[in-house]
């Protein structure tokens, strides 16, 4: 997607990609990161971000869904959070089933807190609160791991999730033109090598409403890091086989999730 600054337009962008996907024969599509608001002019998007029962994504999804009768994973999506004592927000995954119900939600454990250069630099940590909680899924045949965009840095996340019994990583980013080009394919399949699972990684792309550009390259990854599917440049719906059999054959080749060990951590010397 190009997710823009008004949600009512996203909404309807994404109730046509899962119709488009369920006529398709699909049985769950994955959207990116921020698919219902990228609005980097923060007193801008504070008069549009909504809460969960209220939010228009949300709602459009949930509603398409059960028409449709497909699986939907919204990569995230700004959530306004009634416990926050700061007024953050959520930047929050949904696993939508179905029958629209909502089955699981992820909020994005690592913040993008970065300084990409001397004139660029990204505090998501100053509007978003971070979440705690690693989550897995239930799907049909498969269990699903959710992460969302920067946490793809951190392979302990991951580690925990395969450990829980995830065969497919969901990592839905909206990844800056210079981190894409120099680490996003090779994070994807060093994360899918590693877990011996696949990984769906839904991705922003082009050039937004509020300025910022995106990198693109949604893909899916196999289990042996090969890639099955990269959508390059633009938006819009890209279709992908998984056999799912394929898990357990890299696993038994390369039993890397059964050899994981615990080990002692050396102690810091001055």
């Amino acid at each position: 997607m190009t997710s823009g600054i008004d949600p009512d337009e996203n909404a309807k962008q994404v109730r046509l990609l899962i119709a488009e996907a369920a006529v398709g024969g699909a049985a769950i599509i994955f959207t990116p990161e921020m698919t219902g608001l990228l609005d980097r002019d923060r007193s801008r998007a504070a008069t549009v971000i909504r809460s969960e029962a209220e939010d228009l994504v949300l709602l459009a999804a949930r509603s398409e869904a059960k028409k449709t009768a497909i699986w939907v994973h919204l990569g995230s999506l700004a959530i306004k959070n009634a416990d926050s004592p700061d007024q953050k927000w959520l930047n929050r995954s949904y696993l939508i089933n179905p029958e629209g119900e909502i089955a699981a939600r992820y909020d994005k454990i690592h913040l993008f807190d970065v300084d990409l250069s001397p004139d660029e630099s990204l505090r998501e940590s100053s509007a978003y609160a971070g979440g705690h909680r690693a989550v897995i899924a239930a799907i049909p045949q498969a269990t699903l791991g959710l992460s969302i965009c920067y946490d793809l840095r951190f392979p302990g996340l991951y580690e925990a999730l395969t450990n829980a019994g995830a065969d497919i990583l969901a990592i839905p980013a909206a990844f800056t033109v210079p981190t894409g080009k120099a680490h996003w394919e090779i994070l994807l399949r060093a994360r899918a090598i590693e877990a011996g699972a696949f990984v769906v990684a839904a991705a922003q792309h082009g050039r937004h409403e509020d300025g910022r550009s995106t990198y693109g390259h949604s893909m899916v990854v196999d289990p042996w890091g090969e890639i099955l599917l990269d959508m390059g440049e633009g938006s819009g719906l890209g279709f992908c086989d998984l056999d799912l059999g394929k898990v357990q054959e890299v696993r038994a080749r390369v039993p890397a999730v059964a050899n994981r060990k615990n080990f002692e951590m050396p102690v810091k010397r001055s």
